[in-house]
């Protein structure tokens, strides 16, 4: 039998601030079984920032726009652009990949003709609180699995799930159905996998392949985070019309409670409680934002740049 033809894929990034995680992501990368042709980095630039040591990566090319060029869907459809690769990989500038085997995993679904995309299991970080370990775990399982349109009746919202803090997507499936929106507020990854579930394809959860990623928001934070999701729901009801998050929120918390009471941790609900109500409450007021005036958006948003005038993004290649 003749090996499998190797996948050719580039990675993209969105950069903005970066930290330490960036240089253990692209070091992460570099010792892939399965290395990336590109790593573009897209960079937001700010005063006092550079990317000057980045170029100590061969691989790596950086694209710099400006602050209010940045959009969660246009940035990552430039992205794409510069890429001529069969496969396109978007990360976050602080996923880390747990091990060597991160995109050779991550490719392995597309062995399925019909899958689309595939994303990879989230773990912890070391310092992570213990209902964010939890809620990794409960949206990120053991078990790989591809979804299909079968599953709404089953899955609900989560059918749609994938996530750009590392998904991979193929690159004919994503230009035959558009790409990312040109103007997302958030959430272009679960815009466009729905898109893919529509027209016939899966989506691959792929738990094999690892990145180390997680947040202890605070509960504005969570606010801010679920109303800008709320609008991105709103503004696409041709994917999301008809299909309920709030059941899987509710879900989370009870099992979330459950957790808590079964390991002695019960003085972690009250804590949960209010998590839980400030994401309730800005999903809410997202999901009605045309009815609200302009300045309680523009608080109540973590996105304030994308209530402005669409701008052109300009591309000025570093290197």
């Amino acid at each position: 039998m003749l090996e499998e033809r190797r996948k050719r894929a580039d990675v993209i990034i969105p950069v903005y601030r970066p930290d330490e995680k960036l240089k253990k992501l692209l070091e992460g990368l570099r010792k892939q079984t399965h290395l990336a042709e590109h790593i573009f980095l897209i960079h937001t630039k700010t005063e006092g920032v550079s990317l000057e040591w980045c170029k100590e990566y061969e691989t790596v090319q950086i694209i710099e726009i400006r602050p209010e060029e940045f959009d969660h869907g246009g940035t990552r459809r430039m992205g794409a652009e510069l890429s001529d690769e069969e496969f396109l990989i978007f990360m976050t500038q602080d996923a880390v990949p747990q091990d060597q085997y991160l995109i050779e995993k991550l490719m392995e679904p597309f062995q399925d003709s019909k899958v689309g995309a595939s994303y990879a299991r989230q773990l912890p970080d070391k310092d992570c609180r213990m209902v964010e370990c939890y809620t990794r775990s409960f949206n990120y399982p053991q078990e790989s699995r591809i979804k299909t349109i079968e599953d709404v009746d089953k899955l609900g919202i989560k059918t749609f799930f994938c996530s750009n803090v590392c998904a991979a997507y193929k690159k004919s499936v994503y230009k035959e159905l558009g790409g990312f929106v040109p103007r997302a507020i958030f959430n272009e990854d679960m815009i466009l996998a729905g898109t893919m579930i529509k027209a016939g394809y899966g989506i691959a959860y792929a738990a094999d392949a690892k990145v180390i990623h997680s947040h202890n928001y605070s509960g504005r934070q969570q606010f801010h985070r679920n109303f800008d999701l709320a609008v991105s729901q709103k503004d696409h009801p041709e994917i999301f019309a008809g299909i309920s998050s709030e059941s899987e929120g509710i879900r989370l918390v009870i099992s979330t409670v459950k957790y808590l009471l079964k390991n002695k941790k019960g003085m972690e609900i009250p804590g949960l409680i209010v998590q839980s109500g400030c994401k309730f409450l800005g999903y809410k007021l997202g999901l009605h934002y045309e009815k609200l005036p302009e300045w309680l958006v523009l608080r109540c948003t973590m996105n304030k740049t994308y209530w402005k005038s669409q701008k052109t993004h300009k591309v000025i290649v570093v290197r």
